[in-house]
């Protein structure tokens, strides 16, 4: 393991106070006290959970040669050193950057910020660019990927010192580009605090993750964040056609740019057509055929063209690459059991907007005289506003609705039935069956469907598993349907 001095882990912070010696040797910064070795930089920091700050005192018992503190203790060790930061997670990140090398100076670095799309969109970059001949990383909910080594990927952003690890990997591996998805929790707690973003994106905003910004102002200003950081080196490119997407750079130094399939923008799209083969589209005069589906790909494709033109690609090959290029997984997955003559969706659609997106675009596609049927459910241990709405959606735009589990989490998935269950009016009742077993409400909806139908199984798309009382069974949904349609 590598070893840095102190002053150099501590350059870039803005320091208010500093005791003792900084000509220290540290074997690692750590902000886990449990993980703490002799040697090692401790940083307090304040999280959602625990105060950094409560283990301070377990960390210098386990060896920790020096911290870095918001509050100073009341009484100080010697020989141990001391550093008071305004802001400890601010200061985690800067440190992860220095201790791996600054990853990301020597990379190209796109951020995609956005309630929905994130996914899809950075996925989309990483395969596009890597059909152009370059070497990507890829940081998602799915998967990370370093060129075309893939690790399963615990959060959308991984913590600061896990996230610089990896980009010093990717840069290692000698990629060019990074393609990244940059959740709100992120930019709120200091994840990406110290990288430099060659570009960002912002794709929209809609109700989700009010468990823990408390607001919707909240949220939206943590995703200003991203941009106000950038500086003018960076580029930012908002979805205009999302009321909020010029107010997400208000106060960027970044070059701004637009697209858009409403307005005018610097990267314009226009829908052609929309049918189950695939979206054909006009972006910028030329058009372009691709194995996506919906008005919402159409974006997410329209943004990976855009971002492509930015970073000094030729528009005409990234339209062809585009036209081969497929969507991640889980997200509209599709399945077609040609003997029954039966569609099945699997979704990540797991907020309002985006089953309401998913769900628009199936009455879209369908024939006259079938029915979409519609079985979803919402996670435990989040955002309990959005569960009547989700509700309401789903009643709205499918014929037949059937309300499962998602991940119940800690929570009793009967309790987060009833709740999504009070957005369903009365008309809809009839409409509308309670199944908490997931596995049986999926069967359910294959045997209840007629020819030509639709079945939408959304909520968790690319998931592996279903969270029960911490436990993590093995579930896929793709692979139930396959079973239920006799697909296998």
């Amino acid at each position: 393991m590598k070893h840095m001095r102190l002053k150099s882990l501590i350059g870039g912070l803005n320091i208010l106070d500093m005791r003792g010696e900084t000509d220290l040797d540290i074997r690692q910064p750590v902000f886990d006290s449990r993980k703490v070795s002799p040697g090692d930089l401790f940083i307090a920091v304040r999280g959602v959970q625990t105060d950094g700050h409560v283990f301070v005192e377990s960390a210098l018992d386990s060896g920790a040669a020096a911290v870095v503190v918001e509050t100073l203790p009341e009484s100080l060790r010697p020989g141990v050193a001391y550093v008071q930061v305004p802001d400890s997670a601010q200061a985690l990140g800067i440190i992860a950057c220095a201790f791996h090398g600054d990853p990301s100076a020597s990379l190209r670095l796109v951020g995609v910020t956005g309630t929905n799309g994130k996914t899809t969109t950075v996925t989309l970059l990483y395969r596009l660019f890597t059909a152009l001949g370059y070497r990507c990383g890829l940081i998602s909910t799915v998967e990370n990927r370093i060129h075309t080594q893939i690790s399963p990927s615990a959060y959308t952003t991984p913590d600061a010192l896990g996230l610089n690890a990896l980009l010093a990997q990717m840069a290692a591996a000698g990629c060019d580009f990074v393609f990244m998805e940059v959740s709100s929790h992120a930019v709120d707690q200091k994840r990406i605090a110290g990288l430099h973003f060659t570009g960002a994106v912002f794709t929209n905003i809609t109700h989700d993750h009010l468990d823990y910004h408390k607001t919707f102002d909240r949220y939206l200003k943590a995703k200003k964040a991203f941009f106000d950081a950038l500086d003018k080196t960076s580029f930012a490119l908002v979805n205009t056609d999302d009321k909020r997407g010029m107010v997400m750079v208000q106060n960027t130094s970044a070059r701004v740019y637009r697209y858009s399939l409403l307005q005018m923008a610097d990267f314009k799209g226009r829908i052609i057509s929309n049918t189950l083969p695939g979206l054909h589209l006009d972006i910028n005069g030329k058009e372009v055929h691709t194995r996506l589906i919906g008005d919402f790909n159409a974006y997410n494709l329209l943004a990976a063209y855009a971002v492509a033109c930015l970073l000094g690609q030729d528009a005409e090959e990234v339209l062809t690459c585009l036209s081969n290029v497929e969507a991640a997984e889980g997200r509209f997955d599709y399945l077609v059991d040609r003997q029954r003559e039966i569609t099945a969706i699997v979704d990540y659609a797991h907020t309002p907007d985006a089953l309401e997106k998913v769900l628009r675009t199936l009455k879209s596609l369908k024939k006259r005289d079938v029915a979409v049927i519609t079985v979803f459910g919402c996670g435990g241990d989040r955002d309990r506003t959005k569960r009547p709405e989700m509700g309401r959606v789903a009643c709205a735009l499918s014929d037949q609705v059937i309300i499962t589990s998602d991940n119940p989490r800690s929570e009793d998935p009967e309790a987060i039935i009833r709740e999504i269950e009070a957005g369903v009016s009365t008309a809809d009742k009839p409409r509308v069956i309670a199944i908490s077993d997931r596995k049986t409400a999926i069967r359910t909806a294959c045997k209840i469907a007629k020819a030509g139908d639709m079945i939408l199984v959304a909520g968790k798309g690319h998931e592996k598993y279903q969270e029960i009382n911490g436990v993590k069974y093995p579930f896929d949904d793709k692979e139930v349907l396959k079973a239920a349609l006799s697909l296998n």
